[in-house]
């Protein structure tokens, strides 16, 4: 499985096709419905951040995204030159899930993501913003 790029204008309806192609390209190299499942809602998290907090809904900055497959993990490169995050710290949330009304109102994007991929990271260099997510093959 070769690399994957994919560029995408920080507008918030971009985010839904990007997901499409993304999957679209997972399915045709045999990754398995769950794993298509999470990378789905972990980009879709991830991205929603990015426009609003580090490029404060600003639509004419670029997103990208890279995909590659590494031994017997699958990373997700997210890139932006938007406002840079403080730190990665994701809130130990505790709520009751069966009580909707009364979710966290911040902190759940990460929370997902933590629960759904098992390693992420988080760095800033030469104006750029790298968020790096990893989920294990094995």
């Amino acid at each position: 499985m070769k690399e994957q790029n994919f560029k995408i204008s920080s507008e918030y309806g971009n985010v839904i096709q990007v997901n499409r192609e993304i999957r679209e390209y997972l399915t045709e190299n045999r990754f398995e419905e769950h794993l298509c499942n999470a990378v789905e809602i972990c980009l879709t998290e991830a991205l929603n951040n990015v426009i609003k907090h580090s490029y404060a809904g600003d639509s004419t900055k670029s997103i990208e995204i890279n995909i590659r497959k590494k031994n017997n993990f699958l990373e997700i490169e997210i890139v932006d030159s938007g406002q840079p995050r403080k730190n990665l710290t994701v809130k130990n949330l505790d709520f009751d899930p069966a009580d909707i009304e009364n979710l966290p109102e911040s902190g759940m994007g990460l929370f997902i993501i933590k629960q759904l991929m098992d390693e992420m990271d988080y760095f800033s260099n030469d104006g750029k913003n790298y968020f790096i997510l990893k989920k294990w093959l094995i």
